[in-house]
């Protein structure tokens, strides 16, 4: 016979689940979409057990268009308390993450009598529209000062623990000054038909949030004259700033078809048309972010790239002396001024930047002379900068400058390291980084060909998964190309 606390006990992810919901011309709700969150630690604990029930079913819905949520709690029995022991108040333990209004009732009455959501739009304006599948898609944008906004944020917080690991809600209670420097994108799904015809056509896809920082400009560029009192208002939105994405999340139905690489790029055009914004940068990315990133990075610069003629001078010394390899010679073996102008043209961060240059570098070498493709490094490692083949010493260089990345990120790491362990260190972590190149490498080839044949909808996803790296490769904030600096959080 099973303990009472195993009987009682259910998983918080089978017995959470999320529905979209709409109106239905038989004065119902119908449920658009129905899915489980992929966290429920944050709010039960680590264990990810609710402790109990037996039957437990917790439904949270959504209106499609306004996202006002609710939560019913049903189950069909309930531990009764012995001395200490008890069932976890659920009402409780959600109402630290969900609105008040989340658990009033008659929520199905006031979406089927909404007489606004005929007329209703996302708050801030669109910034995009796009297609998928022959559906039709836009993504809105907005500052977190706009009620509507804040109210639409407050509904859907809980998403982000569902979703994001060690994700976190943002204070909507904040001052103005701080509100103003986030911006929040919608993507919503627009239907030609609605359920009802006094239905919203919006139903919502996913959303993100980016965060303003102050950045200090170079001296010798233009900076606007400042007096004191100023004579017009100082906002963070008039200050050169870098913009960091904050939070990201497409709903599981709408993934793997293109909607995330909307989103960003709908992120991207607006930090390119905003001369005040520098830089682009995202905080804690996860590996399928990564991903989505790297891909729609690398269709902006590789055209860059391959213009500029960008390639590694295989034999940067007039003559090369026999014996160790003192230095890796970086400024002789890439055109460094020329990418710093793609890179700072582009408002790309510098380790992005350096990752899509490397990637990038990698793919000019035919494969049969890297290690993916068969080629020896033992044999690399012995002729090196002498090897008579061009595309052998191209490869030799490669990996030093991959290597030199690392170890000037990790330095303070690596000193602290006794020396006979650094090398395979290094050795490790670039291997690493080197399979995610090939991995993202064929994958962007296969797009491409999706592309020629019509069928490029789908989101980005290598070949091989991205092995954990032994050093750290954190988001890069330096202005200069190779180098790096601790990130900063929101």
């Amino acid at each position: 016979m099973a303990a009472p606390s195993e009987e009682f006990s259910v998983n918080a992810n089978e017995a959470v689940h999320i529905a979209i919901v709409q109106p239905d011309p038989d004065n119902e709700l119908i449920t658009r979409h129905d899915f489980h969150p992929k966290f429920t630690y944050p709010i039960v604990g680590e264990a990810e057990q609710i402790f109990g029930y037996k039957g437990l079913d917790i439904e949270i819905k959504f209106a499609a268009h306004d996202l006002r949520p609710h939560i019913n709690i049903s189950y069909q029995k309930k531990f009764s308390t012995v001395g200490s022991t008890s069932a976890l108040d659920l009402n409780a333990t959600f109402s630290n993450f969900l609105p008040p209004i989340a658990f009033q009732q008659g929520f199905e009455e006031a979406i089927q009598n909404d007489k606004t959501a005929t007329s209703w739009t996302p708050p801030g304006v669109c910034v995009k529209k796009y297609k998928r599948g022959g559906q039709d898609f836009e993504v809105w944008a907005g500052s977190l000062l706009d009620l509507p906004m804040r109210a639409l944020i407050d509904n859907i917080q809980i998403l982000i623990v569902f979703f994001i690991e060690g994700g976190q809600f943002i204070n909507l209670d904040d001052v103005d000054w701080t509100l103003d420097r986030w911006r929040v994108y919608l993507t919503y799904h627009k239907s030609v038909q609605p359920s009802t015809p006094t239905a919203s056509p919006y139903s919502f896809v996913g959303y993100a949030t980016t965060y303003r920082f102050y950045k200090f400009q170079n001296p010798n560029e233009h900076i606007a004259t400042l007096t004191f009192p100023p004579s017009e208002k100082i906002t963070p939105n008039k200050l050169s700033s870098r913009l960091r994405i904050s939070q990201f999340l497409i709903t599981p139905p709408y993934q793997s078809a293109g909607h995330g690489s909307a989103l960003y790029q709908a992120i991207y055009d607006e930090v390119m048309a905003d001369p005040t914004i520098l830089e682009l940068t995202v905080e804690d990315p996860s590996e399928e972010f990564d991903k989505l990133r790297d891909m729609n990075d690398f269709d902006v610069l590789e055209p860059q790239f391959k213009a500029a003629n960008i390639k590694i001078n295989t034999s940067p010394f007039a003559t090369l002396e026999r014996g160790r390899l003192k230095s890796v010679p970086t400024a002789t073996l890439l055109p460094l001024d020329t990418l710093q102008e793609i890179r700072a043209k582009n408002k790309i961060a510098s380790r992005q930047f350096a990752r899509m240059v490397e990637m990038y570098l990698l793919a000019q070498i035919p494969l049969s002379h890297r290690a993916a493709g068969g080629a020896s490094l033992t044999s690399l490692k012995v002729r090196g900068a002498r090897a008579p083949n061009a595309d052998d010493r191209s490869y030799y260089w490669w990996r030093l400058l991959l290597k030199q990345r690392i170890m000037k990120k990790n330095k303070d790491l690596l000193m602290q390291i006794p020396l006979e362990e650094r090398i395979p260190q290094i050795e490790d972590s670039a291997r690493a980084q080197e399979d995610e190149y090939e991995g993202l490498i064929l994958s962007y080839a296969l797009r491409r060909e999706r592309e020629a044949n019509g069928h490029g909808n789908g989101e980005a996803s290598t070949a091989t998964r991205k092995r954990k790296m032994v050093l750290s490769d954190e988001e890069d904030e330096s202005d200069d190309l190779g180098t790096a600096s601790k990130k900063a959080k929101v």
